[in-house]
């Protein structure tokens, strides 16, 4: 029990150096929810975050007349934790959910399911992977907790809460792929390793995710 525990905090430890060396989900950390990571080339969002992103030359996106918002998915599915509860995970994916139909249907109206005409958005949030070569140890954590750089004042190290998404964008008429998006940000800390981590913890990423695919469709409206 006490290997194993050791074995987890050193993943954890791990994901902090490699974490903050890169503002973009590395290839290693893809969690295989896209069906091709091939064309992702790296790219700035409208708010200048760094993205991991591809859209189709070809794309054509004043065909679409509507859009419908898929739930948002945890991919792979995660095994709730006492410091990621599962009506944690149940609040980030269902904020996901509000913040797309918020933001997109700004400019489209909200369809009810997949057809000529609809764009679909399917999103997930995923799980970032870490591996420890000394150890040969290798952990799928769901929603990153890694310990920050900044030691507070008590000495105690906050915790910082890191969340990914992969996005893949669908030509609801012919089913396929237009466009998809990976992406990372970084929520509010936790104040120690014992904090439970809510919803509330990451709303400002999921919201800045949600704006940006709202300003990326109007961008290309403009066109």
């Amino acid at each position: 029990m006490k290997l194993a525990l050791m074995m987890s905090t050193l993943c954890i430890a791990t994901l902090g150096v490699v974490g903050c060396s890169s503002k973009t989900v590395a290839p290693d950390e893809y969690s295989g929810f896209l069906k091709d990571y091939s064309q992702l080339k790296e790219a700035k969002s409208p708010s200048g975050a760094e993205v991991m992103r591809w859209v189709d030359p070809k794309l054509d996106i004043n065909k679409f007349t509507s859009v419908y918002i898929e739930p948002t998915q945890l991919y792979p599915k995660p095994q709730p934790t006492v410091k990621i509860p599962q009506q944690t995970l149940n609040g980030i994916t269902a904020y996901y959910d509000q913040a797309l139909k918020r933001e997109v249907g700004k400019s489209l109206p909200l369809a009810s399911g997949p057809g000529p005409g609809v764009i679909v958005v399917r999103a997930a949030i995923t799980a970032v992977s870490s591996k420890t070569e000394g150890l040969h140890a290798y952990e799928v954590i769901p929603i990153a907790l890694v310990a920050a750089a900044v030691t507070t004042a008590s000495g105690s190290r906050d915790q910082e809460t890191t969340l990914a998404t992969e996005a893949v964008f669908i030509d609801g008429g012919n089913n396929k792929v237009v466009a998809q998006v990976v992406r990372k940000g970084t929520g509010k800390p936790l104040e120690n390793d014992s904090q439970v981590m809510k919803a509330d913890d990451v709303k400002a990423v999921i919201d800045g995710w949600a704006s940006d695919m709202h300003q990326s469709y109007l961008k290309m409206k403009s066109r």
